[in-house]
């Protein structure tokens, strides 16, 4: 019996002339130099320095040092043929002295650095792909609330129109926010991220607020850089229910609604979904939702990011046996699942990366059909999908990772059947270059197609990197 994922296996998977085939790294997950260029705290490092927040007390201050090594990456990008490389800028090397009211100057020791890496990969015939936060908010800004205040988001919309307006002349894309599920949820309600808070109220102001600066960052960057196009970053979540009894429906219902779509319906369609509130209201009255903050989240995007790893199953839980909470993202002394408290993830059997996380890649095909649905037309990218495995250098000093360059084929291969099926797909961005920090898993976890020898620094393209250049090459999945 043929199934279709070997018939796909057999198969030359073709895309579309012009297709960009980039890698992604985070600010604080790999450039280091944390007391360099003016910079000065974010959320991170002082999240990571606080004892037993991080896996084995290990920080961000070297990481892999892309600070005072990326000319020597950029050159390792273009050997292995990437068209884009997708990085996140540090808000507190821009304006390092930003506070509530006031963005503070800019540092043009830390918009030099940033400046240098875009010409550095524009002339490496790389296309730069600018996202102005993946999680490091200045301290100073979390010291007066973070992202539960209104303030942070204006401030933010500033910080964009300044990057905007300083390197918008030759980068082509700007993506707002990174996740903000994460940094609302994980940051302020399960604490296992930064600021590691377990306050479902400030949670849930966290998610607006973090709307709010996509939408005024949207704003600040078409002023200052018209020609530049403008996207967000979501990790939505293919959720499915254990059975199809109705509660097991409604389990979903409700993880779909704190997951996704309280980010896509504001973003996409200018509303907040009412079940959510409903289901919320208990936690929070919603009153810091002004008039006019959903027409400023909803105005009209250029593109739209996907990140994809895992499928999420969810059921209801009847209390008769001790609660599964596989959902992922680590044992917290909270849960993200606000109003959730009858929901559970039950512990999934089958092959799992070295996150624990289940190999599902029917999730990205779903994914990003869903979203070309609810806004037909709009341009779609993804822009975070690989895994962490538990890499083994050889005796002749390589790295064959079979395991990730087989999720990387499957989930290609997820891609070009989304494409198949009508979905306007344009660029895949592989998790990650490089072995970085991996936030409170330290440097434990390894998701990167490059090896970095942490003592060393040294870097080795690993198998799937190898892979990865073939695939560029040939604009193609290989059979």
């Amino acid at each position: 019996m043929t199934t279709t994922q070997d018939a796909t296996a057999a198969e030359t998977l073709q895309f579309p002339p012009g297709f960009l085939w980039g890698s992604a790294t985070a600010s604080y997950q790999v450039e280091g130099a944390v007391a360099e260029g003016g910079r000065t705290p974010s959320i991170w490092d002082t999240f990571a320095h606080t004892p037993g927040r991080v896996e084995g007390g290990e920080n961000g201050d070297v990481a892999d040092d892309h600070y005072h090594r990326f000319r020597d990456d950029v050159a390792l990008m273009a050997e292995l043929g990437l068209t884009s490389y997708r990085f996140s800028i540090s808000w507190n090397r821009i304006t390092p002295q930003v506070g509530p009211d006031s963005l503070g100057p800019v540092n043009a020791e830390g918009l030099a650095f940033y400046s240098d890496l875009v010409d550095e990969l524009l002339a490496a015939g790389i296309q730069p792909s600018v996202t102005l936060y993946h999680w490091d908010l200045p301290q100073a800004l979390e010291d007066a609330g973070g992202w539960t205040s209104r303030s942070t988001a204006e401030r933010f919309g500033e910080y964009a129109g300044v990057v905007a307006a300083a390197l918008g002349d030759r980068v082509p894309m700007f993506i707002t926010l990174n996740e903000p599920w994460c940094s609302a949820f994980l940051g302020y309600a399960s604490g296992v991220h930064a600021p590691g808070r377990t306050e479902d109220a400030a949670a849930l102001a966290a998610v607006h607020h973090l709307n709010l600066a996509h939408g005024l960052g949207a704003a600040a960057i078409r002023a200052a850089a018209p020609t530049a196009k403008v996207a967000i970053t979501l990790n939505l979540a293919w959720v499915l229910p254990e059975t199809d009894s109705a509660r097991d429906a409604d389990a979903a219902r409700r993880v779909d609604g704190l997951q996704n779509r309280l980010f896509l319906d504001p973003v996409l369609h200018g509303r907040y979904p009412q079940d959510v509130l409903d289901d919320t209201a208990a936690v929070t009255d919603w009153s810091f939702v002004r008039p006019g903050d959903l027409e400023v989240i909803a105005a009209p995007l250029d593109a739209f990011g996907l990140n994809y790893y895992s499928p999420t199953i969810v059921r209801h839980w009847t209390r008769e046996r001790p609660k599964e909470q596989a959902d992922g993202h680590g044992d917290g002394a909270a849960t993200p699942w606000i109003a959730c408290e009858d929901v559970e993830f039950p512990i999934q059997h089958g092959t799992k990366t070295d996150m624990g996380w289940s190999i599902d890649p029917r999730g990205l095909t779903e994914l990003l059909l869903r979203v070309a649905a609810e806004r037909p037309g709009l341009a779609l990218m993804v822009t975070e999908n690989g895994a962490a495995f538990p890499d083994v250098v050889g005796d002749d000093g390589r790295v064959l990772d079979t395991d990730r360059i087989e999720y990387l084929r499957t989930h290609l291969a997820a891609v070009h059947r989304a494409i198949g099926e009508g979905a306007p797909v344009n660029a895949y961005y592989v998790w990650s270059f490089l072995d970085n920090f991996e936030w409170a898993w330290g440097y434990a976890k390894r998701f990167g197609i490059v090896h970095v020898d942490y003592a060393t620094l040294d870097r080795t393209p690993k198998g799937s990197a190898l892979f990865y250049s073939d695939v560029i090459r040939g604009n193609a999945v290989p059979a």
